[in-house]
């Protein structure tokens, strides 16, 4: 579905070319169409893209933005508009495609804003975004200076919307995988930073999670990881019993104590926290390019600061450390 042919010439050149001998062979297998009938439908959607060179390309705002409105007559925008939304739901953004807004379920860019000042640098650097869904935020981390940015999902659907944008930047060194975590090497120790954004909270076991982060980091990189928190005591980890906002595979949402605790127990130094913010109805809502349930929906209608179970509601931190 994905032309990674570049990908794979650019990594010969750095100090993850050792992973490309099993790479191909993974990628190819994410896309076998028989485990997933929908891929051919998405493909169709990638090729049918109308023919036509932005006249601008904006990584470094909010919204990422490939084109104008005037590049396109209004019925080929119109068209356009008709097979994006054959790619519902669109989880992260902002875009802005030759005029078209995307207006996403959630506003990923209040995310990068919370964290990019106090990130390290990222010019000239090798990123990997780990559960990066539709590749929002590596697109934002090359606007940034990056020098080569990978970001991993395992949902194919999300590698579709990614397709969509690099049918266009084919030169820019962003590339979405079809992988998982456990798909990449676990001492690859090729990356300058590591990001890990709302995945913590879904691994059975958060430990191992960063202890595989850190294995993919080079000595001295950085890690950023963004994930739930709940108030509480050094130690304290709340172990959801069933569904947390809806979810099924949430399993531990630590105090920021306690994440702090987590982190340097797997050898991570100079661990700080740098921001906690509670999720709110306007970072995190349907939207015609999401018309599923949102946060809205999964809080408690006469508390909104509790779920519909009865927990704290989301608050997110972000939390910087080095290898």
């Amino acid at each position: 579905m994905i032309d990674y042919s570049r990908l794979y010439n650019r990594l010969s050149d750095t100090s993850l070319t050792s992973w490309l001998d099993e790479l191909p062979g993974t990628i190819r297998e994410a896309f076998r169409t028989d485990k997933n009938r929908l891929i051919p439908e998405w493909q169709a959607v990638i090729e049918a893209l109308p023919i036509q060179a932005p006249t601008s390309v904006d990584l470094c705002q909010g919204a990422v933005r490939i084109g104008e409105s005037s590049d396109l007559e209004q019925a080929v925008q119109d068209e356009l508009i008709r097979n994006l939304k054959k790619l519902h739901p669109w989880r992260k953004g902002p875009f802005s495609l030759f005029g078209v807004d995307i207006a996403t379920e959630w506003r990923s860019d209040w995310k990068w804003d919370r964290l990019e000042h106090h990130i390290q640098p990222l010019d000239g650097r090798v990123v990997l975004d780990v559960g990066c869904g539709n590749g929002y935020h590596c697109w934002r981390m090359r606007g940034a200076g990056a020098k080569l940015v990978i970001g991993i999902d395992p949902m194919l659907l999300y590698v579709a919307q990614y397709g969509v944008f690099a049918h266009y930047l084919k030169s820019e060194p962003v590339y979405v995988l079809p992988l998982k975590i456990e798909d990449i090497p676990p001492t690859l120790s090729g990356f300058d930073t590591v990001f890990s954004m709302g995945v913590l909270y879904h691994r059975r076991s958060p430990i191992d999670h960063l202890m595989n982060l850190k294995g993919l980091l080079r000595e001295g990189g950085e890690l950023v990881l963004e994930t739930l928190v709940v108030e509480g005591d050094l130690g304290y980890s709340l172990v959801p019993d069933g569904r947390y906002a809806k979810m099924r595979n949430v399993w531990f949402i630590p105090s920021p104590d306690t994440l702090l605790q987590w982190v340097a127990r797997c050898g991570f130094k100079e661990s700080r926290l740098v921001d906690v913010t509670q999720t709110t109805t306007e970072e995190q809502r349907a939207t015609e390019w999401m018309q599923f349930e949102s946060l809205a929906d999964f809080l408690d209608p006469h508390d909104a600061s509790k779920t519909i179970e009865g927990y704290p509601a989301p608050r997110r931190a972000i939390i910087l450390a080095k290898k």
